[in-house]
């Protein structure tokens, strides 16, 4: 709510009080301490009620302003007749540059308009005498005039001479319009401070990516190898888990064991040895000039690279030596080792962020990342965010993003809602998500309906990752490989953005007993990767259908639709002529039917064909109700256009 209070002025020649209202702004996060977030050519629909005392006509504008523009650009609102007499407001402008854009609403009486309107009424019934109406219209359009230059200003004293004696010349359409684009903006009134929008590029809100652990496939020049396949793949971002020195320490073995065999490469978590820490390369996973070429590469291909920032510390880590006062220490002069109960982390050390150099903390955190920035990384995955302060993360995002608006950051944080909110507020493009765990139709309509139409639309983008390194569930466990389609499709047409780890197209679901996490997990040993695993042509498949459907490119489009089994999810998504349905068979044990719905307001033909974009077939649907079975065995889904030609 903007604050009213309003001071009464000392007399003489000061302001008298606005009259004009401007009140609940759209869009805005909590009230306008948080900029909402749009990408790149979005269009940004804005809202306001404005009104005033009394029967003036008003005139209302959105004005904005890009990064590093000094100008404000503004397009008109219009009132919107909801009920009567209604005082919501309502425009559209564009973004057009990442960074910061500025946005306010300016509104202000319109003298001539409601002196037209009045003396309209006045014409209508047939009042014979209007001298003194006429001669307020004339002293309004003489002072347009004075405002106006070259023909609009010979045209407008020619009118205010015209209407001294004739009231129908008042009338004129084309005459409001010229006398309005010239004429005072008496009272204007703006919102108390600007509000701003933080644009992004597209990657931002679309894209797929995938996962790999560069030594797994022969270091940075083996994973250059592989760049035109998964271009071909469709894939956009190539994320990368620490690419950093490993410390030689409590290094883990095999799944997570104290004992490593002789040649265990440790986790890439475990950052820092005595070569260097998060500014410095593994040896084996090739050099600087190395990395620059993976980068400089990918970009040719049309792919980001990303790289996992992991504010950990191996015991063998330069900081440890350079500054032992970033580190934890018990009373008994002990370093404290990374906990997350049951998860012991021996290996790790977490940095204090208490500490009283915490300022040389920071400082040094941000030289590290403009490094890699420096190196061409323009996307970033921040591993456990939500166990750093939010004022660090609000600044270091605030300082990258100022020179390097174009950077992406992925917040990989897997906790309490509030705290991934506050995260995605205070500057993350993007977040993991509970998707990961919502298997069930009824939680899955309930939480993408939460981030598609609840206030977090705004502000929080998720990541729909189907799998990660350190999470493998329960769901694709017992569900084995028919499974992995199955979330396949749901993360791929649900969410704008969704990541595949490496292991997820080989099918792999064993579980390490007693965790959530795979047998013989990727982190801790090396494993012979190749893209050849057997999901590929249908990740491939999806994410040509994505690129082609602009349906599939934004989330807040989304409605579920009835099909009379909680087995079967059916959703719809529709830009502009585009319409995409997707239908999920989620039991991976065995065939369902059912009934799908379609709503006659979903603005397709009564009957129109439905091609199933992952095969080519072709179904005849209308709106009512569409037979379905599905068999995980044979077809996950349905993924249809509608085909209205």
């Amino acid at each position: 709510m903007w604050e009213r209070g309003v001071d009464v002025p000392a007399r003489s020649k000061a302001k008298s009080p606005d009259r004009i209202r401007i009140e609940h702004p759209a869009p805005t996060v909590d009230d306008g301490a948080w900029p909402v977030k749009r990408t790149v050519a979005d269009t940004v629909h804005v809202s306001a009620d404005i009104f005033r005392d009394g029967h003036e006509v008003l005139r209302a504008v959105v004005r904005w302003r890009g990064p590093s523009e000094r100008r404000w650009r503004e397009s008109p609102l219009t009132p919107v007749d909801a009920h009567f007499n209604g005082v919501r407001w309502e425009g559209d402008f564009t973004v057009e540059a990442p960074g910061a854009t500025q946005w306010t609403i300016q509104a202000w009486v319109d003298l001539f308009a409601g002196w037209r309107d009045e003396l309209a009424r006045k014409v209508e019934f047939g009042q014979p005498d209007l001298s003194g109406e006429l001669s307020e219209g004339v002293v309004l359009v003489q002072a347009a005039a004075e405002r106006a230059k070259g023909e609009e200003a010979r045209r407008l004293t020619a009118a205010a001479e015209a209407i001294a004696t004739d009231p129908h010349a008042a009338l004129d359409p084309a005459l409001l319009e010229l006398v309005e684009s010239v004429q005072e903006r008496t009272e204007a009134t703006e919102l108390p401070a600007p509000l701003e929008v933080d644009v992004d590029r597209t990657l931002a809100r679309f894209g797929s990516w995938y996962e790999l652990f560069p030594r797994s496939w022969g270091g940075f020049k083996g994973v250059q190898k592989q760049l035109p396949r998964l271009a071909e793949l469709g894939f956009d971002v190539l994320y990368m888990p620490p690419i950093h020195p490993i410390g030689h320490t409590n290094r883990k073995g095999r799944n997570n064991t104290l004992t490593p065999e002789p040649g265990d490469p440790g986790s890439p978590y475990a950052i820092g040895d005595e070569t260097g820490g998060h500014d410095a390369i593994h040896p084996e996973l090739g050099t600087d000039a190395d990395f620059r070429a993976l980068v400089d590469a990918a970009r040719e291909h049309g792919i980001d690279v990303c790289l996992d920032i992991a504010i950990n510390c191996s015991p063998d880590h330069p900081w440890l030596k350079e500054h032992p006062e970033w580190f934890f220490r018990r009373p008994d002069g002990t370093l404290k080792y990374a906990e997350n109960p049951p998860k012991k982390y021996q290996d790790i050390y977490n940095v204090n962020f208490g500490s009283e150099d915490w300022r040389g903390l920071w400082d040094a955190l941000l030289a590290m990342m403009r490094h890699w920035v420096d190196r061409g990384v323009k996307v970033f995955r921040i591993d456990n965010p939500h166990t750093k302060p939010f004022a660090f993360w609000e600044w270091l995002i605030r300082e990258i993003r100022a020179t390097n608006p174009e950077v992406i950051f992925l917040a990989e944080a897997f906790t309490r809602r509030a705290v991934m909110r506050e995260l995605a507020k205070i500057g993350f493009t993007q977040s993991y998500t509970y998707f990961t765990w919502k298997n069930h139709r009824w939680e899955l309509v309930e939480y993408v309906n939460e981030l598609a139409h609840g206030p977090e639309r705004d502000y929080f983008r998720p990541n729909f990752f189907l799998t990660t390194p350190d999470i493998l569930t329960d769901y694709l466990a017992e569900g084995g490989p028919p499974a992995f389609p199955i979330r396949l499709i749901l993360g791929a047409t649900l969410s704008p953005s969704y990541g595949v780890y490496s292991g997820y197209e080989h099918y792999e679901h064993v579980q390490r007993p007693g965790s959530e996490e795979a047998l013989d997990n990727e982190k801790y040993e090396l494993k012979q990767r190749a893209l050849d695993g057997p999901l590929l042509p249908m990740i491939q498949r999806l994410n040509r259908i994505r690129r082609a459907n602009p349906a599939l490119q934004r989330l807040d489009n989304v409605g579920f639709l009835d099909a009379a089994n909680d087995a079967i999810v059916a959703y719809a998504k529709r830009e502009g002529a585009n319409t995409i349905i997707t239908v999920v068979n989620i039991d991976p044990h065995g065939a369902q039917e059912g009934l799908v719905q379609v709503p006659y307001d979903l603005g397709v033909p009564p009957a129109f064909l439905a091609e199933d974009l992952l095969d080519g077939e072709l179904y005849n649907w209308r709106v009512g109700g569409n037979y379905v079975r599905l068999d995980p065995g044979e077809r996950a889904g349905h993924v249809l256009r509608v085909n209205t030609t």
